[in-house]
């Protein structure tokens, strides 16, 4: 059998969580076998920026951070299975791939 690799991206765990969630739902109730969500590891991007903006005055710095959260789900590509996960509302700002493997 056909098995989907799905990776889902997300700055908010939350989302992410729920997202997978409801795949997983899917799954059991469809009686697929599935493998996840395997927590990948997450990315962090950070910027200095210089508090001061015309250079004058002490070189303080702020720090920002931006973290992204990424999930693995693999699970049998039966044909109702997908059709139902690509009905899944997925919310703003989180990102899906789904991927076929032979």
């Amino acid at each position: 059998m056909q098995k989907a690799r799905i990776r889902l991206t997300a700055m908010e765990t939350g989302k992410l969580d729920e997202v997978c969630s409801q795949v997983k739902k899917i799954a059991e109730r469809t009686g697929v076998d599935i493998a996840g969500p395997i927590p990948l590891p997450t990315k962090k991007l950070k910027v200095p920026v210089r508090k001061s903006t015309s250079g004058d005055g002490k070189a303080t710095w702020e720090r920002w951070e931006m973290r992204i959260h990424k999930r693995l789900i693999e699970i049998d590509a039966d044909e109702r299975t997908m059709r139902q996960i690509m009905r899944v509302k997925v919310p703003e700002r989180v990102n899906i791939e789904i991927e076929l493997l032979s």
